[in-house]
């Protein structure tokens, strides 16, 4: 079936097990962005209040470690458990993709996953046991997510970069499709039935994503290893300075993603707080605007796609690291809107408009720098640690995100202006870093093209 996929790709057309992956990504972060969506306004709206933070198991302990700096305020505590569950979200894919190289294979790391995610979902339906279900969407996601991504690559022959590149891009499009459905349909859940209705939804959802993933399974590139240690041979020198360039380049994308992720934690707070949600029909949720960033990222992708087929053409398409730097300069512009929103607000609530707009430029920004990444990482990893460098990619997305709840546990002591300012400054940062060192990570990761 491999070679079949592989046959196919070589004639253009894209493999079947693609749109398996895909609409398994897409149900799977239907349940994650579902419940990030309330995630934030949960916890400062409800769980952390004194009539319901005691009914949680372990909180008091938690809240005790954090305030080692001092006391915190609510708002601070919710956005330090905001950014350390999204950032070990993003940490565990590399043990997931280690225990996919050495013992499991991707497939049955992959149903791992699927089933641990499951039972988080379901457990958020409970204040007892909302940090336990933390755990096991933490520990689920890391067994899901990179192997899913390295079956991707993997789907596509070494010599089909364009090809795999797009097909790359499809698979965020899905991804983007269920983050815009996921927001939408559990905020109206939870806004009818309550947080643990929109909750229950995301685990329902979950599961759907397991059953499509187990009807792909023909379709999906070889299962690796069944059991037992696979012993690797040691990497080569080139090898190692691929290795060594690609842990790099992820790095450098640290800064894009505390920036880019705040919208998530402090950018629904800030909404709900600050913006005129007042419309015909009466006030939108707040937690809507998660789908908004996400719909802008599939509404961008085929004429991006396009975009850069047309400069390709022409000789003049960026190189993917060039394409990353660009993402990252969008993500600080998309922050420099909500700042000027701020100050552009009249009477104490800042035009809806000025928060659209920058929620659409983050999802646009993501189709440059997030999916041209992965594609990189999947076409010249070294292919003996090509699932554990995928999984690496989200270390990135662990640190980023972990930096995020602590810059965001500063919201409520700086001006909003101030806030967004910042966050737009550490990703332009970013930005000119990545542009700096592009030609020298070039050199390594693809001598013949353009950075």
């Amino acid at each position: 079936m491999t070679n079949l996929a592989a046959t196919r790709s070589s004639r253009g057309a894209h493999p079947t097990g693609l749109a398996f992956l895909a609409a398994t990504e897409l149900a799977e972060r239907f349940s994650y962005y579902g419940m990030t969506g309330l995630l934030a306004l949960y916890l400062v709206k409800q769980l952390l209040l004194p009539d319901h933070a005691g009914q949680v198991l372990g909180l008091a302990t938690l809240r005790d470690i954090f305030e080692f700096r001092g006391p915190l305020s609510n708002q601070a505590f919710a956005s330090l458990i905001f950014g350390w569950y999204s950032g070990l979200v993003y940490f565990t894919p590399i043990l997931g993709g280690l225990l996919a190289d050495r013992w499991l294979g991707a497939r049955r790391t992959v149903i791992l996953g699927a089933l641990l995610m499951s039972a988080g979902h379901l457990a958020m339906s409970f204040d007892t046991t909302f940090l336990a279900a933390l755990v096991m969407l933490i520990l689920g996601s890391g067994c899901l997510k990179g192997n899913v991504a390295a079956q991707v690559g993997a789907l596509y022959p070494p010599d089909a970069e364009s090809l795999r590149a797009r097909g790359f891009t499809l698979y965020a499009t899905g991804i983007n499709i269920g983050a815009v459905l996921g927001p939408i349909a559990t905020g109206s859940v939870a806004a009818l039935y309550g947080w643990h209705a929109g909750f229950a939804l995301a685990a329902a959802v979950m599961l759907v994503a397991f059953g499509i993933y187990l009807a792909g399974q023909r379709h999906f590139p070889d299962a690796g290893p069944r059991a037992g240690r696979v012993a690797l041979p040691p990497l080569t020198a080139e090898e190692r300075r691929r290795t060594w360039a690609l842990i790099g380049l992820i790095a450098l994308t640290i800064p894009a993603n505390i920036a880019y992720p705040m919208i998530w934690n402090i950018g629904i707070v800030w909404i709900d707080q600050h913006v005129d949600l007042v419309s015909p029909l009466g006030a939108v949720p707040a937690s809507w605007f998660n789908s908004v960033e996400s719909f802008s990222s599939i509404a961008i992708a085929a004429p991006l796609v396009a975009f850069w087929t047309w400069q390709a053409r022409r000789g003049r398409e960026p190189g993917s690291i060039a394409k990353i730097a660009i993402g990252s300069a969008i993500v600080g512009v998309a922050a420099l809107l909500f700042a000027l929103g701020c100050l552009a607000a009249t009477e104490g609530r800042v035009s809806v408009l000025w928060a659209l707009a920058g929620f659409v430029g983050m999802g646009t920004a993501f189709m440059w720098f997030w999916p041209i990444l992965l594609a990189l990482i999947s076409q010249t990893a070294p292919v003996k640690v090509n699932a554990t460098l995928m999984g690496g990619a989200y270390l990135s997305l662990f640190a980023g995100s972990t930096l995020m709840g602590w810059v965001g546990s500063f919201y409520d002591r700086m001006s909003n202006t101030a806030f967004w300012t910042l966050d737009a400054a550490i990703a332009f940062g970013g930005a000119l870093l990545i542009l700096l060192l592009r030609k020298p990570l070039q050199r390594v990761l693809d001598p013949h093209r353009p950075a």
